[in-house]
């Protein structure tokens, strides 16, 4: 990255544990290093699906106390894959309830002989509910052994930051501190910078005297270092105006369904750099941590939603619901909250934000989600009226999903322009903040044409998005800082009458290959990218200073 000719001076502890001091625990991300060891539990797996009609049968027989196969019929199960995908039972297809997965593992002795080794547990991710017997973890082997450290002053910790060359800029000591950087290399959006995003790497060594003698652990991070701001027409990262220009996506694909794959996440990235792509939204739950991480290397930026999702009715806006919705968040900030690529929360997406109760609920989950983490804005993702939208006030950008000529007056592409400026222009003078047209787009079926354009058809589909671009072109230099394509890929949901095998709005395929519309797209994404690379040729952006988020 480039470097100011004069020193400069990042404090390292505001950024990285700053937004932590409402939150405890958590987990680090597994990885190996001289202290610590990883077992992969990826494979195959015993699998059975409770289909009693309460679902609830393998706790009643109590399954977990013997062999899964005891207790009936298995199948082998891959992991990580969705079950519904694999199997050629139709009772699997869309079934809902308890299903069992059971795998003996093999541990290295070491890990229970050593009464320092503290083995433990991770499961990825789980949907949407997991429960693990202790039984099963006793009858695997796996013992998890509790250090105790005679007091506070026998710790010793070391923090080193090394740079892209693996030189170490900075030291500190202690549980707590600042680490001052000299020549600080900032990390960028791709495409915003002539140099890819750079990264740091925090190694921290913990040192504790302990009744069994001195025992140490390693960990590295990697860390990027950037502000983020807004003010009431602009979306700033590192004192520069950014426009997201973007998709949304799923966790999805042919036969793995939501299962986590390396090939096919490194081949998305491809795609998203080879349509110019800067942005994403985790549309409509955290995903894997595995793609943060690479949303960090290639300077990805990520719009993080939780799984605030279907909040269409009142009764959803109680106060259980509420507590929940703060713990998710909890959760939600406390594993992503170091990735650089992070920069704003979204706390739901088409929350019936008209309704009174909702007022309050999004307002007070907003409000949390500012006190887990004060440097990053809080947003959700609104459908609603302009007029009647209760929990606008409390965001510190709009989020606008609309679907003009798809949903009502389908086929007439004449009226998008003057629907959108009407949307903007409403949205911009009750609110004064930054928009992001954060979904729009259109069902299309890949290999159907027709001329004039008739809906489900690749032409339709791209006369739509032009339609679009003429709208969000006439504002996104004023206060529209965004634009996401629903969607990425086309990928499976429900049967339904108004699906064709899972909604079809994607630009790629679900087997990730191109429409027409995704040519379009391309065009147009790398040529606002050469605006924001080479500023002289659009007009000069203000940038106002002292920005709540700075």
């Amino acid at each position: 990255m480039a470097r100011g000719s004069a020193v400069a001076w990042a404090a390292l502890g505001p950024l990285l544990w700053g937004c932590a001091l409402g939150l405890q625990g958590g987990m680090l991300y597994p990885q190996e290093s001289p202290s610590r060891e990883c077992k992969e539990l990826d494979g195959l797996w015993s699998f059975r699906a409770d289909f009693s009609d309460n679902r609830r049968r393998g706790f009643e027989e109590q399954w977990y106390r013997r062999p899964l196969w005891e207790s009936g019929p298995t199948v082998d199960m891959p992991v990580p894959s969705s079950f519904n995908d694999i199997s050629q039972d139709w009772r699997l297809r869309h079934f809902v309830g308890w299903v069992w997965y059971e795998r003996e593992v093999i541990l290295p002795e070491r890990w229970t002989q050593d009464l320092r080794t503290r083995v433990v547990l991770r499961i990825g991710s789980a949907h949407s509910y997991a429960i693990v017997p202790w039984s099963l973890l006793f009858l695997a082997g796996l013992v998890n052994y509790q250090i105790s450290v005679k007091g506070s002053n026998l710790f010793k910790l070391e923090v080193r930051l090394l740079d892209a060359e693996n030189k170490v800029v900075a030291n500190g000591t202690g549980t707590q501190g600042q680490l001052k950087v000299p020549g600080v290399s900032l990390w960028w959006p791709y495409l915003m910078h002539e140099r890819p995003a750079y990264l740091y790497s925090l190694e921290v060594q913990l040192t504790a005297q302990t009744s069994l003698g001195p025992v140490s652990d390693f960990y590295t991070l990697p860390v990027g270092i950037r502000t983020v701001a807004v003010t009431k027409s602009q979306f700033l990262i590192n004192g520069k105006p950014f426009y997201f220009h973007g998709v949304n996506k799923h966790e999805d694909a042919d036969i793995r369904g939501k299962g986590f794959d390396w090939p096919l996440l490194v081949k998305d990235f491809n795609l998203l750099r080879w349509l110019g792509a800067n942005a994403f939204r985790t549309s409509h739950y955290p995903y894997a941590e595995e793609v943060m991480q690479m949303c960090d290397r290639y300077g990805i930026v990520v719009i993080d939603e939780c799984p605030g999702v279907g909040l269409a009715l009142p009764q959803f806006f109680n106060n259980v619901s509420l507590h929940h919705h703060m713990q998710v968040m909890e959760e939600v900030v406390r594993r992503d909250k170091n990735h650089p690529a992070v920069v704003m929360w979204s706390v739901a997406n088409e929350p019936a934000s008209h309704l009174e109760s909702a007022g309050y609920y999004l307002k007070m989950v907003i409000a949390h989600t500012k006190s887990l983490d004060p440097s990053r804005p809080v947003t959700f993702v609104s459908n609603s009226n302009y007029a009647a939208d209760k929990g606008a006030p409390y965001v510190d950008v709009i989020c606008l999903n609309s679907y003009y000529s798809w949903y009502h007056d389908y086929g007439h592409l004449e009226l998008i322009q003057l629907q959108l400026a009407t949307q903007f222009e409403n949205w911009y003078k009750k609110y004064q903040k930054p928009i992001i047209q954060s979904e729009y787009g259109a069902e299309t079926i890949a290999g159907f044409h027709q001329d004039p354009p008739l809906m489900f058809t690749e032409e339709y589909q791209k006369s739509l998005l032009e339609q679009y671009h003429l709208g969000l072109d006439q504002k996104r230099r004023k206060y529209v800082v965004g634009e996401l394509i629903w969607n990425f890929a086309d990928f499976m949901t429900e049967q339904s009458p108004t699906r064709v095998l899972g909604n079809k709005k994607g630009i790629f395929t679900r087997q990730r290959q191109p429409k027409s519309a995704a040519f379009l797209l391309r065009e147009r994404y790398w040529k606002i990218a050469n605006e924001t690379r080479y500023p002289h040729s659009v007009a000069k952006s203000q940038c106002l200073e002292n920005s709540l988020f700075t």
